[in-house]
């Protein structure tokens, strides 16, 4: 197979290095002119520089995330989430909020030595890889933070040591900039060694698209957290102070980041993962945050256990990935356990211990996946085990995972689908709520960040992703229930439900229940496990509804939580199993209500997305065996049938509900098509259309015997009018491809006559599903204005007009046209016709000397029409 060619842009390649290179010099200013008490630059003024170029590089990583790319992506983020966490603590310190050499020592050292670790580990991979530019960045960014570590003790050679490694990164942007700034000016022809942005990959085409390169970031935000919690317990640093709490939301921040990557990659394991793990760094920061004002967070033992069933499933089946996949999240079960066996959760020495592992099992997994993806030769991981296993198992038979396993069936989509982790965290969310508010008041209890974060915000990403993906009520609920979460977490548990309990609340509650009926309603025509998902939440709000008026039964509202809880758990199970095998299946139920027609079509009327040439070449079995289909163009969507199968023809013109005012036109791949009745067609028109196509331009011209030669036989006379044919060449791919495969094929817009323009193949489906035999899937249309239609049935006489103007201008026509004459003039023929045509001319009006077009008479501007239905 032939290996991909990586394109680097220019534009976010040049901003990464050049936006390390610029951060560097800012630190190493600093740190060449700092003396002890006497910094060059103020604290808060030097943390919103870092915040501001830490900001840069990230949007630089999340840009070039999914370029294969993954050792610039890592860098990248990697420098962003340490100098977003070296800037906030400049600001706090600048704030007064950490005093002394200790408080700043016991917060800086954490996140220093794990972003250390992170890029000596991607610097040694960059090595491997012949990776220079990338490689000298990393490891002098790397030693600059151990140096940085020293001058917490050292001042006098510390900061002198890590403004030497700043100024090798300096350096090294400036001659990166030289270099692009010299490929620039010789237009390539001169280019610094390590500065070219245009490389061959080492991997194949299938390895690279296999790849999710935010994984690498995940591991390193885990590597962040585990090192913050676990240097207590070595003995780094005395205690957990309020300078951590930094570390790990920015932790929490990046994967909730890396989660969505991941659905943008189709890994939807990996994103369910990095969201757990996302929840776990907001709660661990809430935790550090309270007990850093003297209040001990206690969590209830129900919550991490069902935490840890949750995170032992999804290592059960990230097996399937690969092995080591499987154990690595196994070591969160351990946790998830270790905290419900110790009161204080994150500060006892079994919790802190189980993270020290996990620090060494995110080195060991950080350095096996980057050079997993960046070098052709993997490291065995056990990937591919589980389905040798398998193989010939007629029980269990796993899904193909492709990129495919997450199109939604009504075509293509970029994201995976979220349902997953959105069942997961209503799970979370319901047990949470179980724990009542004990004696040290309702901060104390360590729901607020599982309610809000996990029940809302994480909530509010599955919506977002479900809205992508075409799912509209799933899409709802997941965005209602985040709100209902968040506003009911902060008022119960964020120290606000005192104070604003009575009718105000009750209200509002109110609301949610009515808005939660048209959900729960609508579930009944989805499927019987949605339609209890959405009925047992509405349990939920009851009993809000009721706490708010002070009229909750004893235990009513734990009951109604562990059964909403169990519910979103079988669908979270269930999910996931049916995701990774394909039988047998853990049922979801089937509605309760099916509209006559609803889903018609959809056993016998595939929709496949238009990107793959697969898809093509099914569509064009179909329409060679004499079915109609449906396609995307360069405009909108169309009903096609091949010209060579008079009887599709006829079936396509009779799909249409009242169609026989709306003939159909005929479409070519190219103007080669017509090669065979060239000598039939007029020079000027020939020239014409060879100027004037690819393009949206539909070309009404005289019918003749030229027609003949397709193969139409009687179903012709439903090609246009027995004047004239509206003929096209269209500049879409996917449409020209098909053609290509099938021939010359007849057109017609996909939508009953007297409706508006198909632009989405859901529109097809929704229209005409059950009457089509396949739909070619490409999302919403490029443009949804039709075409332009150009009058050339009196073209030998040097004139056109237009029944419609559309995509194109009338003055680009006009244009094409002109310069066709123009040729002709100038004894320019197409040496196959004869040269003794009649001279043609251009009308033009003597005062402006501008052209002019046939009279309203012989050329009217007709009503709006159909997009390809040619006028009568």
């Amino acid at each position: 197979m032939a290996e991909p060619r990586v394109e680097i842009e220019s534009l976010h390649f040049s901003v990464g290095i050049l936006g390390i290179s610029g951060g560097s010099l800012l630190l190493m200013v600093n740190n060449y002119a700092q003396t002890p008490g006497n910094p060059l630059i103020p604290d808060i003024a030097l943390g919103v520089l870092l915040l501001v170029i830490a900001a840069l590089l990230s949007y630089t990583g999340v840009r070039r995330s999914l370029s294969y790319t993954p050792l610039f992506v890592s860098l990248c983020l990697t420098v962003s989430a340490l100098w977003f966490g070296s800037g906030f603590l400049r600001i706090l310190v600048g704030a007064g909020l950490l005093q002394g050499a200790v408080e700043l020592r016991a917060a800086l050292v954490p996140g220093l030595a794990a972003c250390a670790v992170a890029l000596l580990v991607l610097g040694a991979v960059g090595v491997l890889q012949k990776e220079i530019v990338l490689t000298i960045t990393a490891f002098a960014i790397s030693l600059a933070c151990v140096h940085q570590i020293v001058a917490l003790f050292e001042t006098s050679f510390g900061h002198s040591a890590a403004a030497a490694n700043y100024l090798l990164v300096c350096l090294l942007g400036a001659y990166f900039g030289s270099g692009r700034l010299l490929s620039y000016i010789t237009k390539r022809k001169v280019q610094l060694p390590g500065t070219a942005l245009q490389k061959k990959s080492k991997l194949t085409l299938s390895q690279a698209q296999d790849r999710n390169d935010a994984v690498p970031v995940g591991l390193a935000m885990n590597l962040l957290s585990a090192c913050v919690l676990a240097c207590p317990l070595l003995g780094v640093v005395p205690h957990l102070s309020v300078g951590v709490v930094p570390w790990l939301w920015i932790a929490g921040v990046f994967q909730v980041g890396v989660s969505l990557l991941s659905y943008r990659a189709m890994d939807t394991l990996a994103a369910t993962f990095y969201g757990f793990t996302a929840v776990l760094k907001f709660a661990e920061g809430y935790s550090v945050l309270l007990s850093s004002y003297g209040q001990v967070p206690y969590s209830p033992a129900l919550l991490p256990i069902v935490f840890s069933l949750l995170f032992f499933f999804l290592a059960l089946f990230s097996t399937q990935k690969s092995l080591m996949d499987g154990i690595y999240q196994l070591f969160y079960v351990a946790y998830c356990i270790a905290m419900a066996a110790e009161p204080r959760a994150f500060f006892q020495a079994g919790t802190q211990g189980v993270q020290a592992a996990i620090f060494f099992a995110s080195v060991l997994m950080l350095l096996v996946h980057l050079h997993n993806m960046a070098s052709p030769w993997r490291i065995p991981t056990g990937e591919g085990l589980l389905k040798t296993l398998l193989n010939g198992n007629s029980l269990f038979v796993l899904r193909p995972h492709d990129k495919d396993l997450h199109a939604p069936y009504l075509g293509y989509s970029k994201y995976a689908d979220a349902e997953v982790l959105g069942y997961a965290c209503s799970a979370l969310s319901a047990f949470a709520v179980t724990a009542t508010v004990g004696p040290g008041g309702p901060l104390a209890v360590l729901a607020l960040p599982w309610a809000v974060v996990c029940g809302g915000f994480l909530q509010l990403l599955c919506g977002s992703v479900a809205f992508a993906r075409g799912k509209t009520l799933e899409s709802t609920a997941f965005i209602l229930y985040g709100i209902m979460w968040t506003v009911w977490g902060l008022i119960r548990y964020g120290g606000l439900y005192g104070s604003e309990r009575g009718f105000n609340v009750a209200v509002g509650i109110i609301c949610f229940m009515l808005f939660n009926c048209f959900v729960t309603a609508g579930a009944l025509f989805l499927s019987k496990a949605w339609f209890a998902y959405a009925l047992t939440f509405q349990l939920i709000i009851v009993s809000f509804l009721l706490d708010a008026l002070n009229a909750l039964p004893r235990g009513y509202d734990i009951a109604v939580a562990v059964i909403f809880g169990a519910v979103s758990f079988y669908c979270f199970l269930a999910n996931l199993f049916n995701g990774s095998f394909q039988t047998p299946q853990i049922p979801l139920g089937v509605p309760f209500i099916k509209l006559s027609g609803y889903g018609g079509g959809r056993e016998n009327c595939p929709h496949v997305p238009a990107r793959k040439a697969t898809s093509v070449q099914q569509i064009a079995d179909i329409l060679k065996n004499g079915g109609t289909c449906g396609m995307p163009t360069d405009t909108v969507y169309v009903l096609v049938a091949a010209c060579n199968r008079p009887d599709a023809v006829e079936k396509a013109y009779r799909i249409k509900v009242h169609a026989q005012d709306r003939p159909m036109s005929l479409w070519i791949s190219s103007i080669k098509q017509l090669e065979p009745a060239k000598h039939l067609i007029n020079p000027v028109l020939w020239d014409f259309m060879e100027a004037a196509w690819p393009s949206s331009i539909s070309m009404v011209i005289p019918r003749g015997p030229w027609m003949d030669c397709f193969g139409l036989g009687d179903s012709a006379k439903y090609i246009g009018t027995p004047q004239s044919i509206a003929i096209r060449n269209p500049d879409c791919t996917v449409a020209t491809h098909l053609m290509d495969l099938v021939g010359p094929i007849a057109t017609m817009s996909a939508n009953p006559t007297g409706e508006a323009d198909t632009t989405h193949h859901n529109q097809v489906y929704a229209k005409l599903g059950d009457k089509v035999d396949g739909v070619l899937c490409d999302g919403p249309s490029p443009e949804n204005i039709a075409s332009t239609v150009v009058d050339c049935t009196k073209i030998e006489s040097g004139r056109i007009g237009f029944f419609r103007v559309g995509v194109i201008p009338k003055s680009q026509v006009l244009q094409i046209f002109e310069e066709v004459q123009k040729k002709r003039m100038v004894g320019q023929v197409n040496p196959t016709f004869i040269p003794d045509c009649p001279e043609l001319s251009v009308e033009t009006c003597p005062e402006t000397q501008e052209t002019t077009q046939p009279s309203a008479v012989t050329f009217n501007e007709l009503a709006p029409v159909k997009e390809e239905d040619e006028l009568v």
